[in-house]
């Protein structure tokens, strides 16, 4: 027997196959939208992909469970209450899957979704690990909070942490302490609010120091759950309905977007997403166009900034760029809604204007301060007394809020989202000065 763990970083997705030596077969849990690497595995195995186990319709990432199915023949197992669209077979509370001498139990565990599931695997007749999907992580558990308007059953988060609640303690936690716990998740995720860096551990080391599995009551455990969690991005819907549905095949869709001629110009008011890096962004963009960098979590900002109702055009520094973007958007569904992608290399167009420290320092009075972090990253503290915070997925909706009598700055914690925030000012506010404080902040904060 043999588990194989994959890693996104940039989603922070594990997901993971199960290799039975003996019956030369493996079963997929939770894949990701580009199923190569596991068709890789499978051959460098001498094995084949007999199945396909969807934990619960994901919000933050688009699975290939459905091509996996169409190209293989293997089956996906979900559970009932998921409503799924797609070819499946129902793999609820107390359903087992022989392969080879590995047995895989089914545990309903819902919390973070009414549907999610937990598959126990069983040999030599032990239980070995629990793949938790995004009920259980490491330090944390799964967010109640995504399913209250998305999805084939929809539940308020109140009464998602409440089964949450008895999903730990009455299923999860009744499990051997040396189990072995595989998450969907890792630090970084949106789908929590506290996950360790750390990529799996075990039912008895979560006991001790996972705050969620902490002695307390369930009215307490309620509180601590809903409160301070992560914003929701616009995309999440968006994908536990695709997800739910099965999506379009991964390299295809990737070739089905229009590549357009260097330099292209969208019609006038147009979503444009500039990923080129904020420094060639200032020196010559177009007028409205937002700068989402590409870096480490350019499809997360991608899919919080711009909602799955809008279609949009997408630029790059070069093909090879556009390529990789094309790529990350896709797995959060977004390739469906790029208008068409270029290469931009012009430096003339619209220009954005330089923030001074000297002058800053010397006269903050005289700048409007626009913090773009997160709620929870404003609550444990404000850089500078006077700032308007408004969170960086709500800027294109509440710029004008922002008071325009005099210059405006922005800033966050490091300068990523300053970027894409200022761009975004700078469209909705024409004719007012709007800086960018970028990686000054990390010196400035301090001070």
């Amino acid at each position: 027997m043999k588990i194989k763990q994959f890693e996104d970083k940039g989603l922070a997705h594990y997901a993971y196959a199960i290799l039975s030596e003996d019956a030369k077969e493996v079963i997929l849990i939770d894949p990701a939208r580009d199923p190569q690497p596991y068709y890789d595995y499978a051959e460098e195995n001498n094995a084949r992909i007999v199945g396909v186990i969807e934990t619960h319709p994901h919000a933050d990432f688009v699975s290939s469970h459905l091509e996996i199915h169409q190209q293989t023949g293997a089956t996906i197992y979900t559970h009932s209450m998921v409503g799924a669209d797609y070819p499946h077979e129902a793999f609820d509370e107390g359903a087992t899957l022989q392969l080879g001498e590995i047995k895989l139990k089914s545990l309903h565990t819902p919390g973070h979704s009414p549907d999610s599931i937990s598959v126990v695997l069983e040999h030599e007749d032990k239980d070995k690990a629990v793949f938790t999907g995004d009920t259980l992580f490491i330090g944390d558990v799964g967010r109640p909070d995504l399913r209250e308007s998305a999805g084939n059953v929809t539940a308020k988060r109140e009464e998602l942490a409440r089964k949450m609640y008895k999903s730990t303690r009455e299923k999860l936690m009744k499990l051997a302490d040396d189990v072995v716990v595989y998450p969907a998740h890792g630090a970084g995720s949106l789908c929590g609010k506290g996950l360790s860096d750390a990529n799996s551990s075990t039912i008895g080391n979560e006991k001790l120091s996972n705050y969620a599995l902490k002695p307390m009551s369930e009215e307490e455990f309620v509180k601590v759950l809903t409160a301070d969690q992560p914003f929701i991005p616009k995309y999440f819907g968006y994908d536990v309905s695709l997800n739910k549905q099965g999506a379009p095949e991964y390299k295809t869709s990737i070739e089905d977007v229009v590549l357009l001629e260097k330099n292209f110009k969208p019609e006038v008011g147009a979503v444009i997403v500039d990923a080129r890096s904020e420094k060639v962004f200032k020196k010559g963009h177009y007028k409205g166009a937002i700068n989402i960098q590409n870096g480490g979590k350019f499809e997360t900002w991608l899919g919080s900034i711009v909602g799955p109702s809008e279609s949009f055009y997408l630029a790059g520094e070069s093909e090879e760029q556009l390529g990789e973007l094309i790529a990350k958007a896709s797995k959060i569904g977004y390739e469906l809604l790029i208008k068409g992608a270029f290469v931009y290399d012009q430096q003339g167009g619209e220009k954005s204007d330089e923030f001074n420290r000297a002058s800053f320092d010397a006269n903050m009075e005289d700048y409007m301060i626009v913090d773009v972090r997160n709620t929870s990253e404003v609550k444990a503290g404000k850089f500078f007394d006077k700032a308007i915070s408004i969170p960086l997925p709500e800027l294109r909706e509440r710029a004008s809020e922002i008071p325009t009598d005099k210059p405006v700055v922005i800033h966050c914690a490091g300068g990523y989202r300053s970027a894409a925030g200022s761009s975004i000012v700078e469209a909705a506010l024409p004719g007012v000065k709007v800086l960018d404080m970028s990686e000054a902040v990390t010196e400035l904060k301090q001070q």
